[in-house]
């Protein structure tokens, strides 16, 4: 398994079972929501500070997002 390709589709997931948006993730987060959106369909690369906030946003850990 891919695990770069796999974090958008985790990130989506864990959002989703969290009730959040796309915006609110973003938001909560610093992030722009075009940015975060892109993160979902692995477009964009998330660096470990972002991904951080990210993390702490979703109250998840990155075993929750990083599976393999």
């Amino acid at each position: 398994m891919d695990v770069k390709n796999n974090i958008g589709k985790r990130l989506k997931e864990v959002r989703e079972e969290r009730g959040m948006t796309q915006a609110e993730v973003a938001k909560e987060s610093g992030l722009s929501t075009n940015f975060y959106a892109r993160l979902e369909r692995d477009e964009e690369n998330v660096s470990i500070e972002n991904f951080e906030k990210i993390l702490k946003t979703l109250k998840a850990k990155s075993s929750d997002i990083l599976t393999f």
